[in-house]
């Protein structure tokens, strides 16, 4: 039996979902936050206390997602050599909504409703603009790199794979057959550096938890995020 533990990439600058705002930082588009940071560190802390230690770690490689993995990582006497699998990467957020200003952006009930909007013209067949990923392809991309990771976790591996909400949630929709007009409503419960723990067996693969967060809620008032 083999064990996958999905963690959430923590809190990301807003320029990671195609936010203009304007400002002069020389860290890579779609870094951590501070409070990104503090979320990952946060969230090794509490896989320290599960897991000995880890045989593989995969992330896709956008920077959120490295840093995090980085991030969780860190929190280990002992560590294994990160591998990036861009299949983990997040859809393109920009191509299905455009761009957006700083203030839609901080309005965050609006923005979702206009993600969601856009999402749902997605998975009805609506193309992307500028050539991005269809959901068609979105799906299929999904399944190849968690058969990846699935294959990976034989008897007494222990995987870590660091991602985002829609791929997450992707994922687990795929495991459970949930429709894809339904699967975003997975991706917006999903709260920053939050853990997901899978078993491989025989029986194929089994979700155990699902969004575990309580190491973030409960930390000086909480530093939990949902973007």
């Amino acid at each position: 039996m083999g064990t996958i533990y999905l963690v959430r990439h923590g809190q990301a600058q807003a320029n990671a979902y195609g936010i203009d705002t304007s400002t002069t930082n020389d860290a890579p588009i779609g870094s951590l936050t501070e409070t990104g940071a503090a979320q990952a560190a946060l969230t090794g802390r509490l896989l320290t206390d599960r897991v000995p230690e880890f045989t593989r770690a995969i992330s896709g490689d956008l920077p959120r997602q490295t840093q995090t993995l980085a991030g969780v990582l860190g929190a280990f006497d002992a560590a294994p050599t990160p591998q990036v699998d861009p299949g983990w990467n997040e859809y393109e957020l920009s191509s299905l909504m455009g761009s957006a200003t700083a203030e839609e952006y901080q309005d965050g009930r609006s923005f979702q409703q206009h993600l969601d909007i856009a999402l749902s013209r997605w998975v009805d067949g609506a193309t992307p603009a500028a050539g991005g990923e269809t959901y068609a392809r979105f799906v299929e991309r999904v399944a190849a790199s968690a058969k990846a990771a699935t294959d990976q976790a034989g008897s007494g591996e222990t995987l870590l794979v660091v991602s985002s909400a829609g791929v997450i949630t992707q994922w687990i929709a795929q495991l459970f057959s949930i429709p894809g007009q339904s699967w975003p409503a997975l991706s917006r419960a999903m709260v920053n550096a939050s853990v997901s723990k899978l078993i491989v067996g025989r029986t194929g693969v089994n979700l155990v938890s699902f969004n575990e967060h309580l190491h973030l809620s409960d930390r000086d008032g909480g530093i939990s995020t949902f973007r």
